[in-house]
């Protein structure tokens, strides 16, 4: 039961301790201030153990994590060569630091804004976030990206090198500066959600935590008064829309399941709700961005109405002019085969030519499924089984294959 409260008071504080200590004493001591909330959550589980969990848990935390760093500064070399003339000059606000809620919000700001910089590789942000902003452990990020705990640890070690080159200004921003940084901010978030969303496997739990964090992040943002906000409230959106459908997207065995066969009695109607909430925010102005369009998308795809796929082909043709992609170009394609026609979405199929996507292969198959060119389909369905890596997709085509078999089977007798 300890262990339990101590993990979630774990994933909700670690960053907030991390993130405040490195707003006063610099990001070059990231280490330092990791070592000491670490430090701090052991004591906690000891003292804990015996004691009870006191009525203010979190108060408690920050106390203590307080009182390690300062007594660590007072008797360590670091402190010594070059803390010391910060702390000398710091003196008095070091004695009467409390730790309130708004200084926290400044720390953690600061920290995402530090992260979600372009001198970092997208893999070693994403990596820092989920350790310096979410509280994974080396174990749960390895395992929310798929790798192992040396290559985490690898890219951990790179990217708090570059933090610690940061200015001793750091933490400084002025307000241009945060609007300037605030796109590639949004981009690790959705990043962040998407590696939960999309990824097909490692356990429902891990996944559903990166959906989680990402949300928790962005809502986050959306409270910062002097920050913009418009395509913060169409990510949260977006975010919402997809993660109302996250139970739908599996079986009891984990199996994925495909979009038009999900169960739509499993879609969660609240965050749907919350979803159309952030979306109505998201659209008081003029300003269209692709977020905008990707939620207003994944809106209709939680609706069952005549006019749906008519208005997913259409935010879809908005969006391939706005940031062309692949993927983009073969869902506007899918979205045109269910709005108009599957003969019309072959043609404009054969004219992407993206035969160096496996999922063009898969595009393909399904196409001439809804055209009942079961020949055709089986023809691709291959083609797509040959290029799959994914266990979970290779399951899914050979099922299709199978089903696809029967039909042409049945159709000629």
């Amino acid at each position: 039961m300890i262990d339990n409260q101590i993990t979630q008071i774990f994933k909700s504080e670690y960053s907030n301790l991390v993130a405040v200590l490195c707003h006063f004493y610099g990001i070059q001591n990231i280490q330092l201030a990791e070592d000491i909330v670490s430090d701090t959550f052991l004591q906690a589980m000891k003292v804990w153990a015996h004691k009870g969990v006191p009525d203010f848990p979190k108060a408690w935390l920050r106390k203590v994590a307080i009182n390690k760093f300062k007594d660590h500064c007072r008797r360590d070399q670091i402190f010594k060569e070059k803390v010391e003339s910060k702390l000398i000059q710091h003196n008095e606000q070091v004695e009467e630091i409390i730790l309130d809620e708004q200084l926290i919000s400044d720390g953690v700001l600061n920290m995402i804004f530090a992260i979600c910089n372009s001198n970092l590789k997208i893999e070693v942000q994403i990596c820092l976030a989920l350790r310096l902003l979410c509280g994974f452990s080396i174990d749960q990020i390895a395992a929310a990206l798929l790798t192992n705990k040396e290559n985490i640890n690898k890219k951990l070690y790179r990217g708090k090198q570059q933090l610690r080159k940061y200015k001793s200004n750091w933490n400084q921003l002025t307000l241009d500066d945060y609007i300037s940084r605030i796109v590639p901010v949004l981009r690790i978030i959705y990043l962040i959600f998407n590696e939960g969303y999309y990824s097909n496997t490692g356990s429902n739990n891990v996944k559903q935590d990166l959906c989680w964090e990402a949300m928790r992040l962005g809502i986050f943002l959306s409270e910062q008064t002097f920050l913009p906000k418009k395509n913060t409230y169409a990510l949260i959106a977006l975010m919402c829309f997809h993660a109302s459908r996250i139970d739908s997207r599996t079986n009891s065995s984990g199996k994925y399941i495909l979009y038009l066969d999900q169960d739509k009695s499993k879609w969660n109607t609240d965050l749907i709700k919350k979803g159309e909430y952030y979306l109505t925010k998201s659209a008081n102005g003029n300003e269209v961005s692709k977020y905008h369009l990707e939620a207003a998308i994944a809106y209709w795809h939680t609706t069952e109405t005549p006019e749906k796929w008519d208005n997913i082909l259409q935010l879809y043709n908005r969006l391939i002019i706005l940031e062309y992609s692949p993927l983009i170009a073969m869902n506007r394609t899918y979205a045109l085969a269910l709005a108009n026609s599957a003969e019309e979405a072959i043609l404009e199929a054969k004219k992407l030519n993206l035969t160096d996507n496996y999922y063009y292969f898969w595009l393909m198959a399904e196409l001439f499924r809804m055209n009942k060119d079961y020949k055709m389909e089986i023809k691709y369905l291959h083609k797509a089984l040959n290029s799959a890596k994914k266990s979970s997709e290779k399951e899914i085509l050979n099922t299709k294959l199978e089903k696809a078999s029967r039909e042409q089977s049945t159709e000629r007798t």
